[in-house]
């Protein structure tokens, strides 16, 4: 008697899609508390420049995702940001 190999099934797109989007916001909540550390530290050391270049490596990073995510060209995003100023 032969037993039968028993494979667990493929997830599907919705099921990946749901998972990923789940860790995004799980991210983006570690994301907060990581800004609220560092908010700390700048009041600490509000010379430190190190603590501002991080900034600016997140930001870019996320000007990136979000013209990605929007068929935005990084011009464009940069534009959005600045006319909230």
């Amino acid at each position: 008697m032969t037993k039968r190999k028993t494979t667990k099934p493929e997830p599907t797109a919705a099921e990946t899609y749901a998972a990923r989007r789940n860790d995004i916001v799980r991210l983006l909540d570690v994301l907060q508390m990581e800004l609220d550390k560092h908010d700390e530290q700048a009041k600490a050391d509000p010379t430190n420049w190190g603590i501002t270049g991080n900034l600016g490596k997140v930001r870019s990073d996320l000007m990136d995702t979000v013209g990605f995510l929007s068929s935005m060209e990084r011009e464009d995003v940069e534009r959005f940001l600045n006319d909230a100023e």
